[in-house]
């Protein structure tokens, strides 16, 4: 791939605005913006900090059923990179209060005709 195509500002800022939107939703607990953030297909994964989803429906069904309480979290050394157009990945590192626990998150999203999904994600939790 040619270096002009990797974080060209339009693109970059493109998705910087998706990953914070996803982030506003997940503090939140809008779960109709999370949801409408991920790619609507079978083949969607989210590794979580306890559990594997496989496809849009698992990653629905958690998200319907997690607490709403407790949501809050820091991010820090946040780096979203693009790829041409249509292709993203944003890690970020969180901490949540009154836990000493670093939370690691990374996602892969996708530029579709309808908007930036994510397509695969995954969270963890370092002591």
């Amino acid at each position: 791939m040619n270096r002009d195509n990797i974080d060209r500002p339009a693109v970059l800022n493109e998705v910087r605005t998706a990953f914070y939107r996803y982030e506003e939703a997940l503090v939140t607990n809008d779960v109709a913006t999370l949801d409408a953030l991920f790619w609507v297909d079978e083949r969607t994964v989210r590794y979580g900090a306890t559990e594997n989803l496989y496809g849009i429906e698992q990653i629905r069904a958690f998200r319907a059923a997690r607490p709403s309480q407790g949501l809050d979290r820091t991010l820090r050394n946040t780096t979203i990179t693009t790829f041409g157009d249509e292709m993203a990945v944003a890690s970020t590192e969180f901490t949540r209060e009154g836990s000493d626990r670093i939370g690691r998150q990374m996602q892969t999203w996708v530029k579709f005709p309808f908007g930036w999904r994510i397509v695969a994600a995954h969270v963890s939790l370092m002591e």
